[in-house]
């Protein structure tokens, strides 16, 4: 099989290698035959080596965990051969022509005409694990920082969970013209508009009740969500940190009583199925999402045009074996 390989900081090369098995692993293991994946914010640093101090060459098949395949061979009992599922590789090493991972870390695929937008279950599931750990938002004011695909969706979810308003924040116009699509009430971009002032002004003064931050990567933004935050609101850090350590504004948390939540990952075995409903029954419309297609052979150029954002990229998804669909 095929399985790409990160040999240096953006350079990405194909090997050949076998097939792997089952064979000797513990647990409930599954053999999962990649249809498409798509590329997430998070497999960005091992490509670039900019962030965890990355070492190179990368394991083989890293980085994709967004995916969608059909089961070759199985030991769990909620799975059997040729059942299709979205399903999350260990270690994100899902960059190759088969994954293995463990049957709790799967989900049956729905029937659907559009199975390409079933891929983002897998990021709408860590959306709605968060989503559970939020108050009850109806009426009330939610600022989301960062409009990449993970911002885009929470617009979304916490419109149809009653927010009053929902207020994108973004560098980027063309993410901020999908924003109103996926829901968002106010967009505000940020190099233009400075947002204390706009959220000051939408809330009188107030300050949002909800601060979602979906940028990460560096400390500024969960500092400005602080910022946004009324007294005894809440604060959510969604977006990936690049180092164990941040400078936070400890002393401002504390004197305006602010709730932190942190939140990484799905509960796969609810939130996966959950989110695989919303999108086949339309209760979350995810299709302006992904823009651009490219086969497996060009992952590179799918490394490359994310990174860069050319041609205005939300989501890119890597075709390796769509051809039944």
């Amino acid at each position: 099989m095929k399985a790409a390989q990160i040999v240096a900081p953006r350079q990405l090369e194909f090997v050949e290698t076998p097939i792997p098995t089952l064979d000797g692993l513990p647990g409930e293991p599954i053999l999962v035959k990649l249809h498409a994946g798509v590329l997430c914010a998070s497999d960005f640093p091992r490509w670039t080596g900019g962030e965890f101090n990355v070492a190179f060459p990368r394991p083989l098949g890293d980085s994709l965990h967004e995916c969608v395949g059909e089961i070759v061979a199985s030991r769990s009992p909620r799975f059997r051969e040729g059942d299709l599922v979205l399903a999350i590789p260990y270690d994100q090493r899902g960059l190759t022509e088969y994954f293995v991972t463990e049957g709790n870390m799967a989900a049956s695929l729905p029937s659907f005409p559009q199975r390409e937008l079933l891929i983002l279950g897998q990021p709408l599931g860590t959306i709605l694990w968060a989503a559970r750990k939020l108050p009850n938002l109806l009426d009330q004011d939610v600022v989301v920082i960062g409009q990449g695909p993970i911002g885009l969706m929470f617009d979304h979810l916490l419109a149809n969970m009653g927010a009053r308003r929902v207020i994108a924040l973004d560098k980027i116009d063309y993410r901020l013209e999908t924003a109103r699509r996926m829901k968002a009430t106010h967009t505000v971009n940020v190099d233009r508009d400075d947002p204390r002032a706009v959220i000051a002004d939408l809330t009188s003064g107030r300050g949002a009740d909800v601060v979602i931050e979906a940028v990460g990567h560096q400390p500024e933004t969960i500092n400005l969500a602080i910022d946004l935050c009324r007294k005894e609101g809440t604060a959510l850090m969604f977006g990936v940190p690049a180092e164990e350590h941040y400078p936070l504004a400890v002393w401002q948390l504390m004197l305006k009583n602010i709730r932190l939540i942190a939140s990484i990952h799905p509960w796969v075995e609810r939130d996966l199925p959950l989110a695989l409903d919303m999108i086949t029954q339309g209760r979350i419309d995810v299709s302006p999402l992904i823009t651009h297609r490219l086969p497996f052979a060009d992952a590179q150029a799918a490394f490359e045009m994310a990174v860069a954002r050319r041609d205005n990229p939300i989501k890119i998804l890597i075709d390796v074996d769509t051809s039944s669909w």
